[in-house]
């Protein structure tokens, strides 16, 4: 079956008012105030923020969606690991110099951070450092943030069209969200930059790992669902999950709503994921053979 389209250009498919079909004319993120970045090959504008597959909820797989807010995710870690009255800046130069401020490295906020280049064994990149100064402006300490939503395989380009009134008809095509992901991607790139990032003294809370409750669900599933908790500290990983609050009325955007978080070590999450507990019973394979040989 194919995925069903929940939000398109930031609101409900069938929204037909002004509000709703603005962004869609000029193929616009209402998150980031910028243009969509998801594609279709044959060059159309997805703008497909959340899809539901037919075996579960609707899950984000767009990561600018969870920007919601002016970036209220980051915020909230800021708050999470710095304390209350943390405040987000672009740069040094914009600091208020009373301990509260935090200057932000990534995508469409200040500099780009320069870290040197490393050909094999993956890239030292993540998505977002967190880095908080005190009182004189220097720097204090510093977190850093992944954020993941979820791609897609198959086409669900049909729909889009539909709602878009393109006047193009395409037939349904199967899709679904790319779960395999979890397991080839996601778990060993947040393993490395753990190891990573635990060296650096000044990480003194680790790194944050943000995703929508879909995906967090699923990386608890393939580590065995039993993750140690830890309190915070160098070489420790908290995952952040979020979700899509109610539906709401037109011309609305729904709200992205914090359904909490857990925080264990990247040593636990790299035995979890070569060591799981989760196997099935032995035989399996075989009784499978058998089956098919006497078939």
């Amino acid at each position: 079956m194919p995925l069903e389209l929940i939000e398109l250009f930031g609101y409900a498919p069938e929204d037909k008012t002004a509000t709703a079909q603005a962004p869609r004319s000029g193929s616009s993120c209402p998150f980031v105030k910028g243009k969509c970045i998801k594609q279709f090959k044959s060059g159309l504008v997805s703008g497909a923020c959340t899809l539901k597959p037919s075996e579960s909820g609707p899950v984000i797989c767009c990561p600018n969606r969870m920007y919601a807010e002016d970036y209220k995710v980051l915020l909230d870690v800021a708050i999470d690991a710095f304390g209350a009255g943390m405040r987000l800046c672009k740069k040094q130069a914009d600091a208020v110099g009373d301990g509260a401020d935090v200057v932000v490295f990534g995508k469409r906020w200040g500099k780009e951070l320069r870290l040197p280049s490393r050909r094999e064994g993956g890239g030292y990149f993540v998505d977002w450092i967190l880095a908080r100064l005190g009182k004189d402006r220097a720097l204090e300490e510093f977190v850093a943030v992944e954020l993941q939503t979820m791609d897609t395989t198959g086409s669900y380009e049909a729909q889009v069209h539909r709602f878009l009134g393109t006047g193009k008809v395409l037939p349904d095509k199967q899709s679904n969200i790319n779960w395999e992901n979890v397991s080839k991607r996601i778990l060993p790139q947040i393993i490395f930059e753990g190891h990573v990032l635990r060296q650096e003294k000044l990480c003194k809370k680790g790194m944050y790992f943000i995703c929508p409750s879909p995906v967090y669900s699923r990386i608890l599933g393939r580590l065995g669902g039993n993750l140690r908790t830890y309190h915070q500290q160098p070489g420790s990983l908290t995952f952040r999950q979020y979700d899509l609050g109610n539906a709401v009325p037109p011309a609305k955007i729904r709200a992205l709503e914090f359904k909490g978080q857990l925080t264990t070590t990247v040593d636990q999450v790299a035995l979890a994921f070569t060591s799981p507990s989760n196997l099935p019973e032995p035989g399996v394979y075989e009784e499978a053979i058998r089956a098919s040989l006497g078939a």
